[in-house]
């Protein structure tokens, strides 16, 4: 078969049902499996046979929708897990230890940067964050010998700069290190990262994705393309033997393609445990049927928002790629030449107590801690998502105190534009 467009691998991709099979994707919901004979599971345990005893570490369901994920993105291997944080979290710990340092770009989300600079710290894992603009040799000078990779977001939320994806690829390769983008927000619709060299790439599932407020998930990508065993001394979890798991060298057993997703689950889903549920699996695969169709719709009510807000003399800012007075319009379109996202970001000449006035004013959008969903929703990023930074780390990340998030969802245009225009009014 020739190879398939992004909207047909949105509806039947991971799944093929053979002859007399459901339809649909089935929700296996079950925790463990049932074997006629020891030596049968054993096999399993071993890694010496593919199948299912534990759904903490796979499931039917689970591996169905992330194959379709693993071919949106391109990818070798996939897997899913239970929120955003998780997959972030597995991403960098899987190849990334006590002691260990990563290289990361300073506008990310503010849960991410809290997991970092907070939680992996304790953990024993340092980070640098560095500017997403800067050149190549500053980026270059944050890195140190024990370095284990590079982060950065295809779009950041909710400051929305654009990573310059070759860019941060080529510094991270020239180091011999991964790099891993998030692409959440634009999702394999509007890029594939894995194309522009990025090496593994996560999601928060929970948001265009899943796009209906339902289900809490994450996804992790392996491109298969990073050559472990070409820097083997860095990565020894991956290029020598296991002692944990029956001392399996994972890329002499898995190869390239199938090594790091293969360690994720053998070692951090077995141990931390943060598996997706079936029946959230099962909500996210109907919301990836749809995915192709929906994300021109958000990427349309995002750029007519972000041009009525960009002309009204009450709002001081407006970031949007879209727009060609944008710094990161050029970026945009290199890497997101068909749309963004649904997501604007802009201040509001009163500052934060007039955004706090706007939100409440509207109708349409929810004063909601989420982004990214069929529904408009709406926050002030600085008292919520990212109140655990101080000014200094807002400022790096881009978000002044009165930023206002406004993500599009799918109503009519008309009817948002004129819900903003009220609020407007009320400041």
């Amino acid at each position: 078969m020739s190879k398939q467009g992004i909207g047909t691998i949105s509806v039947q991709g991971g799944y093929r049902p053979q002859n007399g099979e459901p339809r649909e994707v089935p929700i296996v919901q079950s925790t463990t499996f049932k074997f006629d004979k020891a030596d049968d599971m054993g096999a399993l345990f071993d890694l010496e046979a593919t199948g299912y005893f534990y759904t903490r570490l796979q499931n039917p369901t689970n591996d169905a929708v992330a194959a379709k994920i693993c071919e949106l993105e391109g990818g070798s291997a996939a897997m899913l897990t239970s929120s955003g944080q998780a997959a972030n979290l597995f991403a960098i710990f899987n190849i990334a230890g006590c002691g260990d340092h990563v290289v990361c770009s300073t506008s990310i989300y503010g849960g991410t940067y809290n997991l970092f600079a907070v939680t992996l710290k304790r953990m024993g894992i340092d980070f640098t964050f560095v500017d997403p603009d800067a050149s190549e040799e500053e980026l270059s000078a944050a890195f140190r010998s024990n370095t284990k990779a590079m982060f950065g977001e295809t779009i950041a939320n909710p400051a929305l700069t654009v990573l310059d994806i070759e860019k941060f690829a080529k510094v991270a390769h020239a180091h011999g290190v991964p790099l891993i983008v998030d692409n959440t927000f634009p999702t394999p619709i509007n890029c594939r990262p894995i194309e522009w060299g990025a090496d593994i790439v996560t999601h928060s599932t929970t948001k265009y994705m899943d796009g209906h407020g339902a289900a809490v998930g994450g996804a992790i990508i392996d491109s298969g393309n990073f050559d472990w065993d070409a820097h083997s001394e860095k990565f020894p979890g991956l290029t020598t033997p296991d002692e944990s798991y029956h001392g399996v060298t994972y890329t002499k057993q898995f190869g390239q393609g199938g090594a790091y997703i293969t360690k994720a689950t053998t070692q951090l889903m077995r141990d931390l445990g943060a598996i997706q549920s079936p029946q959230n699996a099962f909500y996210l695969n109907l919301g990836l049927e749809s995915l192709h169709v929906r994300m021109p719709r958000h990427c349309e009510n995002g750029q007519a928002v972000a041009e009525f807000l960009e002309k009204h003399p009450k709002v001081k800012k407006v970031t949007y790629c879209g727009l060609k007075s944008d710094p990161y319009y050029e970026l945009g379109q290199k890497y997101l030449p068909n749309g963004s996202c649904g997501g604007v970001s802009f201040e509001l000449e009163g500052g934060k107590d007039a955004a706090k006035k706007f939100m409440e004013s509207l109708k349409i959008a929810a004063i909601e801690t989420h982004v990214a969903d069929a529904r408009s929703c709406v926050l002030n990023p600085a008292s919520t998502t990212h109140r655990q930074m101080n000014d200094e780390e807002l400022k790096a990340a881009g978000i002044a105190p009165g930023l206002v998030r406004f993500s599009c969802g799918l109503e009519d245009t008309r009817d948002l534009l004129d819900d903003i225009a009220r609020a407007l009014e009320a400041c």
